[in-house]
């Protein structure tokens, strides 16, 4: 009896599994058992044409209660768009015809497929539209598509390049990006003509032994950024994340540089300042803005620097550093917001321990961020060096109100304690959002520094040349309200439509 019971039980078991492999090994020819996928498109967003894009991925699900069996699966238009197509480990590849059979997605069960496009040359100056689909033909003959998506910009693509003679980047209908970096050599100059854009891989910078004149003009900027067009995440651009490219150095044999309407972002250091001989101009950057940077927005060693109109922002260390030297700011806006660590440096940070300050004059400007304090001062270790040559005239700065005999170097200033409003610093700005990191330091209605500058030593223009008014505003941009904003883009518009018209002539 007890043979006779085990007998059964064993025929179970086997009848069992048995039945629950033929489950497994069907597959449904039924039209309405179809694939399940996490998208219907992706997209590539915009890429240089023969770069190999990023890589994208999707997952396809089989919610339909059976197996599923694709009979094919395949790049629509094979490659002539440059898609690259692998779907759960099987390449789609030229000898194959672009094409897989047999792909099997069980019950319940998932693939995932990923896209990469190295687009061919579109021979014009603009982005191309370029699509393809990969289609999934299911033994019942249903067919389901994902649409691949993304534009391809031609661009004039330079490795290692060296200047060893005078030389113009002027490129504003194409890009230019730069593998490996660019060495401008001692007696040699660089002009970057305005409206050029500059895209940098992550290993490139600029590294300046001679001369560089970036001469943008209002409403004509140079862009100096990183050369990654697509997202991190969703709402996330790579162009928004710090460290994409190396930045600017100046070697100490460089002089008489030049830096005007330039835009330079997502850097490591975003300009390098090796020491120098303080008789002789160095480096002029006016109507600038360096922001979100990995290390230094500015940091300089002992150089003759002015600056002017400016805004460095959002640094993973001080936004400017100023070691020694002679420095004259004018209206420049230093804002400490740094989003992706909380152990940033200050907005501002300038010291005479290493090499002796000749003279510090910052006038009309805001120092702020969302530290207590955003100045750190380090005077020389050794009393008998210590100059104490430094002025701040009609500024705002976030630190503890100065009551020293060091009092008299902080003329007419604002100290924006901490004690007044943690969020004192943010409201002088229109918009301050570090969870999408979207930022704009123009100036907000309800911002102190309206009206607070010096007339008689305020810029004449802001950071995007606009007039100042007869009261000018403290830090790199005027106050406007929005009609007047409208106005008085209308009328640069009108300037730059005219300008243009005289070059042709």
């Amino acid at each position: 009896m007890k043979a006779e019971y085990i007998y059964i039980l064993i025929v179970l078991i086997v009848s069992h599994v048995i039945c629950s492999c033929d489950d497994e090994d069907s597959f449904s020819m039924s039209t309405s058992d179809t694939l399940t996928f996490s998208t219907d498109t992706i997209k590539l967003d915009t890429v240089f044409s023969t770069v190999p894009s990023s890589t994208r991925s999707f997952w396809v699900y089989n919610k339909s209660g059976s197996g599923l069996r694709n009979i094919n699966v395949r790049l629509e238009n094979g490659n002539q768009a440059g898609f690259r197509v692998n779907v759960d480990g099987t390449y789609l590849s030229p000898s194959s015809g672009f094409q897989t059979n047999g792909i099997e997605v069980r019950n319940k069960d998932s693939i995932r497929v990923f896209v990469e496009l190295t687009s061919p040359v579109n021979n014009g100056d603009k982005p191309l539209k370029i699509e393809d689909n990969i289609v999934f033909t299911l033994e019942s003959g249903i067919r389901q598509k994902v649409n691949l998506t993304a534009y391809s910009w031609d661009a004039t693509i330079m490795k290692n390049v060296v200047i060893d003679n005078d030389s113009i980047f002027d490129s504003v209908s194409k890009p230019i990006v730069v593998y490996g970096g660019i060495t401008v050599t001692d007696g040699s100059t660089l002009t970057i003509s305005p409206g050029t854009t500059i895209y940098f891989h992550g290993d490139a910078g600029m590294n300046v032994y001679g001369k560089l004149n970036c001469q943008g003009e209002a409403g004509r900027e140079i862009t100096l950024r990183g050369d990654r067009l697509d997202n991190m995440f969703d709402y996330l651009p790579y162009d928004y994340v710090s460290g994409q490219w190396l930045g600017i150095r100046f070697y100490e044999t460089s002089y008489d540089n030049e830096i005007k309407y330039t835009d330079i972002h997502g850097t490591f250091d975003g300009i390098r300042v090796d020491s120098a001989d303080v008789s002789r101009p160095k480096l002029v950057i006016e109507n600038s803005t360096i922001h979100n940077c990995q290390g230094y927005a500015l940091t300089a060693e002992s150089s003759n620097l002015i600056i002017k109109n400016c805004e460095f922002t959002n640094t993973l260390h001080n936004c400017i550093a100023i070691k020694g030297g002679k420095t004259d700011i004018n209206n420049c806006t230093f804002a400490q917001f740094y989003p992706f660590d909380s152990n940033r440096g200050s907005a501002f940070y300038f010291s005479e321990d290493k090499y002796p300050q000749s003279s510090l004059i910052c006038a009309n400007s805001i120092i702020t961020g969302y530290a207590d304090d955003e100045m750190m001062i380090q005077t020389a270790s050794d009393e008998e060096e210590k100059t104490a040559a430094y002025l701040f005239d009609h500024c705002i700065i976030r630190t503890p109100k100065i009551t020293t005999e060091d009092s008299v170097r902080f003329a007419n200033v604002i100290f924006e304690e901490y004690e007044d409003t943690v969020k004192t610093g943010v409201k002088h700005f229109r918009k301050i959002d570090s969870q999408n990191l979207r930022y704009d330091f123009r100036l907000d209605s309800i911002s102190p520094a309206i009206n607070a500058a010096d007339p008689a030593t305020a810029t004449l223009y802001d950071r995007y040349g606009t007039k100042r008014d007869e009261r000018p505003d403290i830090g790199a941009y005027e106050y406007f309200m929005k009609s007047e904003h409208k106005r008085y883009r209308n009328e640069r518009k009108r300037n730059q439509n005219y300008n243009q018209k005289l070059r042709r002539l």
